[in-house]
Protein backbone atom coordinates (compact mmCIF):
# COMPACT_ATOMS: atom_id res chain seq x y z
CA UNK A 1 0.00 0.00 0.00
CA UNK A 2 1.22 4.11 -0.80
CA UNK A 3 2.04 5.77 2.09
CA UNK A 4 -0.67 8.48 2.95
CA UNK A 5 0.91 11.69 3.74
CA UNK A 6 -1.61 14.07 5.55
CA UNK A 7 -3.40 11.80 8.05
CA UNK A 8 -4.74 14.33 10.69
CA UNK A 9 -6.75 13.62 13.82
CA UNK A 10 -8.79 15.85 16.10
CA UNK A 11 -7.06 16.94 19.47
CA UNK A 12 -9.03 20.20 19.27
CA UNK A 13 -10.80 21.40 16.06
CA UNK A 14 -9.78 24.62 16.11
CA UNK A 15 -6.33 23.89 16.07
CA UNK A 16 -6.32 21.86 13.57
CA UNK A 17 -8.84 23.90 11.01
CA UNK A 18 -6.70 27.36 12.37
CA UNK A 19 -9.56 28.97 14.25
CA UNK A 20 -8.69 31.13 16.71
CA UNK A 21 -4.78 30.54 16.73
CA UNK A 22 -1.55 31.64 15.11
CA UNK A 23 -0.38 29.34 12.10
CA UNK A 24 2.06 28.07 14.14
CA UNK A 25 -0.49 26.63 16.63
CA UNK A 26 -2.00 25.35 14.22
CA UNK A 27 0.76 23.36 13.01
CA UNK A 28 1.73 21.96 16.08
CA UNK A 29 -1.97 21.50 16.37
CA UNK A 30 -2.20 19.43 13.00
CA UNK A 31 1.06 17.25 13.99
CA UNK A 32 -0.28 15.80 17.44
CA UNK A 33 -3.86 15.56 15.69
CA UNK A 34 -1.95 13.32 13.30
CA UNK A 35 -0.34 11.40 15.93
CA UNK A 36 -3.97 10.81 17.16
CA UNK A 37 -5.16 10.32 14.40
CA UNK A 38 -3.46 7.49 13.43
CA UNK A 39 -4.19 5.39 16.62
CA UNK A 40 -7.83 5.39 15.86
CA UNK A 41 -6.87 4.32 12.82
CA UNK A 42 -4.95 1.41 13.65
CA UNK A 43 -7.52 1.04 16.66
CA UNK A 44 -10.47 0.22 13.53
CA UNK A 45 -10.56 -3.94 12.95
CA UNK A 46 -9.93 -3.24 9.19
CA UNK A 47 -9.92 -1.58 6.41
CA UNK A 48 -12.16 1.76 5.66
CA UNK A 49 -13.00 1.88 1.96
CA UNK A 50 -13.83 5.52 1.15
CA UNK A 51 -14.31 8.05 -2.05
CA UNK A 52 -11.59 10.98 -2.63
CA UNK A 53 -11.96 13.03 -6.10
CA UNK A 54 -14.54 10.37 -7.32
CA UNK A 55 -12.11 7.37 -7.43
CA UNK A 56 -12.55 4.86 -4.55
CA UNK A 57 -8.96 4.13 -1.45
CA UNK A 58 -8.76 1.47 1.12
CA UNK A 59 -6.53 2.45 3.79
CA UNK A 60 -5.99 2.14 7.46
CA UNK A 61 -3.24 3.50 10.14
CA UNK A 62 -1.07 5.65 7.96
CA UNK A 63 -1.38 3.80 4.65
CA UNK A 64 -3.78 3.35 1.83
CA UNK A 65 -4.61 2.31 -1.44
CA UNK A 66 -6.03 3.79 -4.35
CA UNK A 67 -8.59 1.18 -6.03
CA UNK A 68 -10.04 2.98 -8.89
CA UNK A 69 -8.72 5.45 -11.32
CA UNK A 70 -11.00 7.91 -13.95
CA UNK A 71 -13.09 9.24 -11.26
CA UNK A 72 -16.98 8.74 -11.62
CA UNK A 73 -16.74 5.88 -8.69
CA UNK A 74 -19.63 6.28 -5.58
CA UNK A 75 -20.88 4.26 -2.23
CA UNK A 76 -17.99 1.84 -2.12
CA UNK A 77 -19.80 -0.81 0.20
CA UNK A 78 -17.55 -4.05 1.48
CA UNK A 79 -19.34 -7.37 1.40
CA UNK A 80 -19.59 -9.43 4.63
CA UNK A 81 -16.60 -11.47 4.45
CA UNK A 82 -14.61 -8.23 3.56
CA UNK A 83 -13.39 -9.77 0.21
CA UNK A 84 -15.28 -7.54 -1.77
CA UNK A 85 -16.45 -4.45 -2.61
CA UNK A 86 -19.58 -3.08 -4.45
CA UNK A 87 -19.57 0.49 -6.03
CA UNK A 88 -21.20 2.37 -7.62
CA UNK A 89 -19.52 3.28 -11.41
CA UNK A 90 -21.19 5.83 -13.75
CA UNK A 91 -23.95 5.11 -11.71
CA UNK A 92 -24.63 1.36 -12.26
CA UNK A 93 -23.63 -1.08 -9.79
CA UNK A 94 -19.87 -3.37 -10.30
CA UNK A 95 -18.31 -5.12 -7.44
CA UNK A 96 -14.73 -6.00 -7.22
CA UNK A 97 -11.93 -7.83 -5.06
CA UNK A 98 -11.16 -5.91 -1.74
CA UNK A 99 -7.61 -5.14 -3.86
CA UNK A 100 -9.47 -3.26 -6.89
CA UNK A 101 -8.99 -6.82 -9.14
CA UNK A 102 -11.48 -8.77 -10.85
CA UNK A 103 -14.01 -5.67 -11.65
CA UNK A 104 -17.48 -6.20 -13.58
CA UNK A 105 -20.59 -4.47 -13.78
CA UNK A 106 -23.69 -6.34 -12.62
CA UNK A 107 -26.49 -4.80 -13.89
CA UNK A 108 -26.81 -1.93 -17.12
CA UNK A 109 -30.03 -0.50 -14.88
CA UNK A 110 -29.26 3.01 -12.98
CA UNK A 111 -28.39 2.44 -9.27
CA UNK A 112 -28.11 4.37 -6.04
CA UNK A 113 -25.85 3.14 -3.69
CA UNK A 114 -25.83 -0.35 -3.05
CA UNK A 115 -26.17 -2.88 0.10
CA UNK A 116 -25.21 -6.82 0.07
CA UNK A 117 -27.48 -9.71 1.51
CA UNK A 118 -25.61 -10.94 5.17
CA UNK A 119 -24.82 -13.87 2.87
CA UNK A 120 -23.07 -12.39 0.22
CA UNK A 121 -24.80 -14.18 -2.54
CA UNK A 122 -27.29 -10.93 -3.48
CA UNK A 123 -26.78 -6.99 -3.76
CA UNK A 124 -29.68 -4.30 -2.90
CA UNK A 125 -29.52 -1.42 -4.79
CA UNK A 126 -31.98 1.08 -6.09
CA UNK A 127 -33.83 2.01 -9.17
CA UNK A 128 -36.58 3.56 -10.86
CA UNK A 129 -39.50 1.59 -9.86
CA UNK A 130 -42.95 0.72 -12.06
CA UNK A 131 -44.51 3.37 -10.09
CA UNK A 132 -42.18 6.32 -11.62
CA UNK A 133 -40.48 6.64 -7.46
CA UNK A 134 -37.73 5.06 -6.57
CA UNK A 135 -37.74 1.11 -5.75
CA UNK A 136 -35.43 -1.02 -4.75
CA UNK A 137 -33.67 -4.29 -6.69
CA UNK A 138 -32.00 -7.58 -5.54
CA UNK A 139 -29.44 -9.26 -8.10
CA UNK A 140 -27.01 -12.08 -7.88
CA UNK A 141 -23.74 -10.86 -6.81
CA UNK A 142 -21.61 -13.92 -8.70
CA UNK A 143 -23.87 -14.75 -11.73
CA UNK A 144 -23.14 -13.50 -15.04
CA UNK A 145 -25.51 -11.67 -16.88
CA UNK A 146 -28.42 -11.53 -13.87
CA UNK A 147 -31.44 -9.71 -14.44
CA UNK A 148 -32.70 -7.71 -11.35
CA UNK A 149 -35.44 -8.55 -9.29
CA UNK A 150 -37.74 -5.66 -7.54
CA UNK A 151 -38.44 -6.37 -4.08
CA UNK A 152 -40.18 -2.41 -3.31
CA UNK A 153 -42.77 -1.33 -3.75
CA UNK A 154 -44.47 -4.58 -3.28
CA UNK A 155 -47.05 -3.76 -6.27
CA UNK A 156 -44.12 -3.91 -8.62
CA UNK A 157 -43.37 -7.46 -8.49
CA UNK A 158 -43.91 -9.60 -11.11
CA UNK A 159 -44.38 -6.27 -13.48
CA UNK A 160 -42.47 -6.06 -16.28
CA UNK A 161 -39.45 -3.37 -15.51
CA UNK A 162 -39.34 0.52 -16.64
CA UNK A 163 -37.29 1.73 -19.34
CA UNK A 164 -33.68 2.00 -18.50
CA UNK A 165 -32.51 6.01 -18.50
CA UNK A 166 -29.62 7.94 -17.65
CA UNK A 167 -29.50 10.69 -15.10
CA UNK A 168 -26.72 12.83 -14.61
CA UNK A 169 -24.43 13.22 -11.62
CA UNK A 170 -25.93 15.10 -8.52
CA UNK A 171 -24.92 18.98 -8.49
CA UNK A 172 -24.78 21.71 -6.51
CA UNK A 173 -24.79 22.16 -2.53
CA UNK A 174 -24.21 19.61 -0.48
CA UNK A 175 -27.63 19.33 0.99
CA UNK A 176 -28.63 19.04 -2.75
CA UNK A 177 -26.69 16.27 -3.53
CA UNK A 178 -27.96 14.38 -0.89
CA UNK A 179 -31.49 14.90 -1.07
CA UNK A 180 -32.09 12.37 -3.82
CA UNK A 181 -29.62 10.13 -2.23
CA UNK A 182 -30.78 6.40 -2.90
CA UNK A 183 -27.92 4.55 -1.00
CA UNK A 184 -29.78 1.81 0.51
CA UNK A 185 -29.65 -0.82 3.78
CA UNK A 186 -29.80 -4.50 4.40
CA UNK A 187 -30.30 -5.39 7.45
CA UNK A 188 -28.03 -7.70 9.37
CA UNK A 189 -30.23 -10.38 10.16
CA UNK A 190 -31.38 -10.42 6.05
CA UNK A 191 -35.13 -9.43 6.85
CA UNK A 192 -34.96 -5.92 6.14
CA UNK A 193 -33.82 -3.26 3.72
CA UNK A 194 -34.30 0.59 4.26
CA UNK A 195 -34.48 3.01 1.33
CA UNK A 196 -35.27 6.33 0.62
CA UNK A 197 -39.10 6.35 -0.72
CA UNK A 198 -41.73 4.04 -1.01
CA UNK A 199 -45.38 3.80 -0.35
CA UNK A 200 -45.46 6.94 1.61
CA UNK A 201 -44.06 9.38 -0.38
CA UNK A 202 -48.46 9.13 -1.72
CA UNK A 203 -48.83 10.89 1.48
CA UNK A 204 -45.52 12.77 2.43
CA UNK A 205 -43.03 14.97 0.48
CA UNK A 206 -40.32 12.91 1.18
CA UNK A 207 -39.46 9.97 3.69
CA UNK A 208 -37.39 6.82 4.71
CA UNK A 209 -39.26 3.44 4.54
CA UNK A 210 -38.15 -0.37 6.11
CA UNK A 211 -39.30 -2.53 4.15
CA UNK A 212 -39.54 -6.26 4.98
CA UNK A 213 -37.94 -8.47 1.85
CA UNK A 214 -40.64 -11.44 2.43
CA UNK A 215 -43.50 -9.92 2.47
CA UNK A 216 -42.96 -6.77 0.86
CA UNK A 217 -44.44 -4.71 3.41
CA UNK A 218 -43.30 -1.42 4.39
CA UNK A 219 -42.47 0.92 7.72
CA UNK A 220 -42.17 4.63 7.55
CA UNK A 221 -39.53 5.82 10.56
CA UNK A 222 -39.16 9.70 9.17
CA UNK A 223 -40.89 11.62 7.03
CA UNK A 224 -41.63 15.36 6.20
CA UNK A 225 -43.98 17.55 4.41
CA UNK A 226 -47.64 16.55 3.59
CA UNK A 227 -49.82 13.97 5.65
CA UNK A 228 -49.82 17.20 8.52
CA UNK A 229 -45.82 17.27 8.66
CA UNK A 230 -44.82 20.47 8.93
CA UNK A 231 -41.31 20.70 7.71
CA UNK A 232 -39.16 20.14 4.61
CA UNK A 233 -36.32 17.69 4.61
CA UNK A 234 -34.90 14.42 3.33
CA UNK A 235 -33.60 11.09 5.19
CA UNK A 236 -31.32 9.50 3.26
CA UNK A 237 -27.92 7.14 3.06
CA UNK A 238 -29.05 4.53 6.02
CA UNK A 239 -27.47 2.17 7.36
CA UNK A 240 -27.34 -0.36 9.89
CA UNK A 241 -25.48 -1.38 13.37
CA UNK A 242 -24.15 -4.90 13.26
CA UNK A 243 -26.60 -6.12 15.72
CA UNK A 244 -29.33 -4.65 13.95
CA UNK A 245 -30.83 -2.61 16.42
CA UNK A 246 -30.34 0.71 15.43
CA UNK A 247 -30.34 2.37 12.14
CA UNK A 248 -28.83 5.73 11.18
CA UNK A 249 -29.74 7.90 8.27
CA UNK A 250 -28.22 11.43 7.49
CA UNK A 251 -30.64 13.81 7.54
CA UNK A 252 -31.55 17.46 6.57
CA UNK A 253 -34.78 19.74 8.02
CA UNK A 254 -36.23 23.25 7.25
CA UNK A 255 -39.03 23.93 9.86
CA UNK A 256 -42.13 26.19 10.34
CA UNK A 257 -39.62 28.35 11.74
CA UNK A 258 -35.83 29.48 11.67
CA UNK A 259 -34.85 27.70 15.00
CA UNK A 260 -36.61 24.59 13.92
CA UNK A 261 -33.77 24.45 10.98
CA UNK A 262 -31.74 21.72 11.01
CA UNK A 263 -28.60 21.72 8.72
CA UNK A 264 -27.34 18.27 7.65
CA UNK A 265 -27.00 15.72 10.27
CA UNK A 266 -27.19 12.15 11.64
CA UNK A 267 -29.89 10.36 13.27
CA UNK A 268 -29.83 7.34 15.09
CA UNK A 269 -33.10 5.61 15.48
CA UNK A 270 -33.63 2.60 17.73
CA UNK A 271 -35.94 -0.29 16.06
CA UNK A 272 -37.38 -1.67 19.29
CA UNK A 273 -38.55 1.48 21.01
CA UNK A 274 -38.85 3.97 17.85
CA UNK A 275 -37.32 6.81 19.35
CA UNK A 276 -34.47 8.90 17.84
CA UNK A 277 -31.61 10.74 18.40
CA UNK A 278 -29.30 13.08 16.68
CA UNK A 279 -25.38 12.21 16.88
CA UNK A 280 -22.22 13.64 15.92
CA UNK A 281 -22.28 17.56 14.58
CA UNK A 282 -23.64 20.06 12.28
CA UNK A 283 -22.94 18.67 8.71
CA UNK A 284 -21.91 15.16 9.61
CA UNK A 285 -22.95 12.58 7.57
CA UNK A 286 -22.42 9.21 6.04
CA UNK A 287 -22.36 7.23 9.40
CA UNK A 288 -20.87 3.83 9.01
CA UNK A 289 -21.27 1.85 12.03
CA UNK A 290 -17.67 0.23 13.66
CA UNK A 291 -19.31 -1.12 16.80
CA UNK A 292 -22.29 0.00 19.31
CA UNK A 293 -19.80 2.32 20.56
CA UNK A 294 -17.96 3.89 17.02
CA UNK A 295 -18.30 4.82 13.89
CA UNK A 296 -16.87 6.22 10.93
CA UNK A 297 -18.45 9.32 9.76
CA UNK A 298 -18.03 12.21 7.11
CA UNK A 299 -17.23 15.52 8.61
CA UNK A 300 -16.49 19.19 7.71
CA UNK A 301 -12.82 19.92 8.26
CA UNK A 302 -11.00 23.47 6.67
CA UNK A 303 -13.59 23.34 3.88
CA UNK A 304 -13.52 19.67 2.74
CA UNK A 305 -14.74 16.26 3.38
CA UNK A 306 -12.73 13.86 6.27
CA UNK A 307 -13.56 10.73 7.93
CA UNK A 308 -13.74 11.05 11.35
CA UNK A 309 -14.67 8.16 14.32
CA UNK A 310 -17.29 9.34 16.10
CA UNK A 311 -17.54 7.71 19.83
CA UNK A 312 -21.35 7.35 19.73
CA UNK A 313 -21.81 6.98 23.69
CA UNK A 314 -19.62 10.43 24.40
CA UNK A 315 -19.37 12.13 21.14
CA UNK A 316 -15.39 12.72 20.78
CA UNK A 317 -14.04 12.80 17.68
CA UNK A 318 -10.95 12.14 15.70
CA UNK A 319 -10.16 13.01 12.22
CA UNK A 320 -8.58 10.46 10.71
CA UNK A 321 -7.94 11.49 6.75
CA UNK A 322 -9.87 13.38 3.97
CA UNK A 323 -12.61 10.96 1.72
CA UNK A 324 -16.24 10.71 2.28
CA UNK A 325 -18.75 8.03 2.02
CA UNK A 326 -16.87 5.04 4.73
CA UNK A 327 -17.41 1.77 4.69
CA UNK A 328 -16.05 -0.38 7.12
CA UNK A 329 -14.59 -3.70 6.39
CA UNK A 330 -16.14 -6.76 8.40
CA UNK A 331 -13.70 -8.83 11.04
CA UNK A 332 -13.46 -12.42 9.71
CA UNK A 333 -15.85 -14.78 10.88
Amino acid sequence: MKKFGQVAGSVTLAAVVGLGGSPAQAAQGTQAAAAQGTQAAAGLPGLVAYVRGGDVYVGKGTTEQRLTTGGGHARPRWSPDGRRLAVLHQGRVWVMAADGSGRRRLSTRPAGGASWSPDGASIAFASLSCTGGPGVYRISATATGAEPEVLFPRDCRGEELPEETTAGPATGSLRERLQYDDAVAWSPDGSRIAFRGGDCESVYDACLTIGTVTTGAEQTVEAYGGGGTQNRGFAVVPSWRPDGVKLSWTAYRQGETAADDRPVHLVEYDTATGTKRTVGGALDRELAYVDADRAVVTSRNNGGSWLTVLGLANGTRTLLRSGSQPSIQPLPR
